[in-house]
């Protein structure tokens, strides 16, 4: 694996995600309480043995930098790294990143060094777990120049994805933008019983997607780009490889979320909070990192705690009841207050005696006020909320919209990062 390099995608605006992405780039958004997004595709990496990544980011970077530089360390003798190539202006463009290719083409020059020969390429805003090694086997068993990681889903779901058709041998013959008729689905249909000849039970799943995984041998790579203005890998680049390279799939069948919406990010938190989580973060074999913060264990005083994650230096306070939901770090929450349903994201730092001098007269104290309820929300970091507040979608209430300092998504009432919420508020 030595002679492959990684290069991360995490330069996107990030607006499926407002208001979380406000003043952080996508990767850089908490998850699972104590975990960026970020943390995923490279513990994927090194999990895999793969040690020498990129990350190519432009939008609100610099906490995600700050992450980075304080999370991701190698020995000398590793020769291992995580850089940062933020978009820049230079003697061969003044341009932002016009596209996911786009800015892979600004930054070849990282990737043409004899000793790499393959380039794996990620998204910095997906939820999975995989062994790149096995894909890498993949490619060269097919002798291939490019090879994509597939996912089987039913009909339904193909609507939303860019789908593949597939030769006997695995080789993808064509791709079609997410199809929606069934004359469209017909053209990509993979035959179930081929995917069970492979060890993949198809369960009535015809179709396989893009996971926007590509593994390309770098002369290939730095062809099209060189030859072409490609600006998107999904749109463009795929497409064309398909037409004049060997490109193969690499299927997989476990758990992926692209956490590309409110809604999503939603659901995904909550989910690995359920007691049999889809995707489970405590594998020893193949462990997400992260910083070590150092932070204290919870302190819980006669609360209710059920079917929830609470993460570290986090302080819960006498009958609250917290059901379903994700609590973040150095979380406050104050006596007989009611979590369900929801991610709190904790605060980035606490409220110490200093800090509270700081804070005007009748602003409530980090965290959640005493008897307040909060249900069916997220709470970005940094949050104050005071007593006896509630924070409830309403029966009938559209499900994107804006309600005071609170924005509506999916469905989701997202409390925005600092947000201040006097005792007795009410949505």
């Amino acid at each position: 694996m030595k002679n492959v390099a990684c290069l991360i995608l995490g330069g996107g605006k990030g607006t499926r995600l407002m208001p979380l992405t406000a003043y952080r780039s996508k990767p850089a958004v908490p998850l699972a309480g104590k975990y960026r997004l970020i943390d995923i595709p490279i513990s994927n990496c090194i999990n895999s043995g793969i040690n020498r990544i990129y990350l190519l980011t432009q939008f609100n970077s610099v906490s995600l930098h700050r992450h980075i530089r304080q999370t991701y360390h190698f020995d000398p003798f590793s020769r291992g790294f995580v850089e940062i190539l933020a978009a820049q202006q230079t003697n061969e463009g003044t341009d932002w990143y016009q596209g996911t290719a786009d800015a892979v083409r600004k930054h070849l020059r990282y990737i043409q060094q004899p000793d790499i020969d393959y380039v794996l390429i990620l998204s910095g805003d997906q939820l999975y777990r995989m062994n790149f090694e096995e894909m890498i086997r993949t490619h060269q068993d097919a002798d291939a120049d490019v090879t994509i990681a597939g996912l089987p889903i039913d009909n339904e779901q193909a609507r939303a994805f860019g789908i593949m058709r597939l030769n006997d041998e695995g080789r993808v013959e064509g791709f079609l933008e997410k199809p929606q008729t069934a004359e469209e689905l017909k053209i990509v249909r993979t035959d179930p019983a081929w995917l069970d000849a492979r060890g993949i039970e198809s369960n009535g799943r015809e179709c396989l997607a893009s996971m926007g995984i590509y593994l390309f041998n770098r002369e290939t790579l730095v062809d099209l780009l060189e030859k072409t203005d490609y600006e998107d890998f999904g749109r463009e680049v795929f497409p064309a490889a398909i037409r004049a390279r060997h490109v193969q799939v690499h299927l997989f069948d476990g758990y992926w979320e692209d956490i590309g919406t409110i809604g999503a990010f939603f659901q995904a938190n909550l989910d690995l909070a359920a007691r049999k989580p889809p995707f489970p973060i405590d594998m020893a074999n193949a462990p997400i990192y992260t910083r070590p913060r150092f932070l204290p264990p919870t302190r819980v005083d006669g609360a209710t705690i059920i079917g929830s994650l609470v993460a570290d230096g986090c302080q819960i306070e006498q009958g609250a009841v917290i059901e379903n939901s994700l609590v973040g770090l150095r979380c406050a929450i104050g006596p007989d207050a009611t979590i369900r349903d929801s991610v709190l994201m904790g605060a980035d730092y606490y409220q110490d005696d200093q800090r509270a001098r700081c804070v005007p007269e009748g602003v409530p104290p980090l965290g959640i006020g005493a008897g307040s309820v909060i249900e069916r929300a997220i709470v970005d970091k940094d949050c104050r909320i005071g007593r006896n507040v509630t924070i409830r979608l309403p029966e009938g209430a559209a499900p994107d919209g804006e309600h005071g300092p609170l924005v509506i998504r999916d469905g989701i009432v997202v409390v925005p990062k600092g947000t201040v919420l006097p005792d007795g508020w009410s949505f």
